[in-house]
């Protein structure tokens, strides 16, 4: 029975499943997740400890780029183990007294999770055993607005998450949603795209034979084609 409980702590949830159910009080009132954020997109995210520096640095980084997120139909969520207050007071400190490049006066706007039995955080798998057993890792959840779970990154304690990658991921993602395509690797809004996604070898063949001229393929299973950058944000960013 131990051991199945130890198994239990660092279970997670997997790209395509429905994201977990749960309520929890936060620094911006109670949340039902994934219900309230239903025909959004959002990422949940978890740090490992309020007052830290490396988690400072991330939240101040998050509040900067919040626009950004939001302009892309996308709330932010963060968790830690912590509880209410610490949040709050910690919150308030990175407001009053923090600068980092160039980054000061950073008012964190988005709900920040109360955790302190651990319940969301074992539902999604963010206490890693392996990393320690009473912090969240740096997860990363991006949930669909139909609520499914789209992309998940997990970082190490010590290590600071990419927030041009962090975005770079929801844009990609709303972008071959909404174009029916997949993003080679690197891909940014502007580059060439691959199409069609993968596993449709069979609409690949067809259009070699039809010569599209908007695609290059260079062999039957690996077509490209331009995709505007400014059709990509006119199409998926809010005005």
């Amino acid at each position: 029975m131990e051991e199945n409980k130890d198994l239990k702590s660092f279970s997670m949830p997997r790209i395509g499943d429905k994201a977990p159910e749960f309520r929890a009080v936060t620094t911006q009132g109670n949340i039902h997740f994934p219900n309230d954020y239903i025909g959004k997109w959002v990422i949940l995210f978890s740090h490992p400890a309020d007052f830290t520096p490396v988690c400072t640095s991330e939240f101040m980084t998050f509040s900067k780029m919040e626009s950004d997120f939001n302009k892309a139909n996308c709330d932010l969520v963060g968790l830690s183990v912590d509880g209410l207050y610490s949040h709050i007071a910690w919150l308030r400190t990175i407001k009053e007294k923090i600068q980092y490049k160039g980054m000061k006066d950073m008012e964190v706007k988005f709900p920040l999770i109360e955790d302190i039995k651990m319940d969301v955080a074992n539902k999604y798998g963010m206490i890693q055993p392996g990393e320690d057993n009473t912090k969240a890792v740096r997860a990363v959840f991006y949930v669909d607005p139909h609520g499914i779970i789209r992309t998940i990154i997990y970082y190490p304690l010590s290590l600071g998450r990419n927030f041009d990658e962090i975005y770079r991921v929801l844009i990609a993602l709303q972008t071959a949603d909404k174009f029916s395509v997949a993003t080679p690797a690197d891909w940014r809004p502007g580059d060439e795209v691959i199409v069609p996604p993968a596993g449709s070898c069979g609409v690949a063949k067809d259009r070699m034979e039809n010569e599209d001229e908007n695609v290059h393929c260079y062999d039957w299973f690996f077509c490209t084609k331009k995709l505007d950058k400014e059709e990509i944000f006119k199409s998926i960013l809010k005005k």
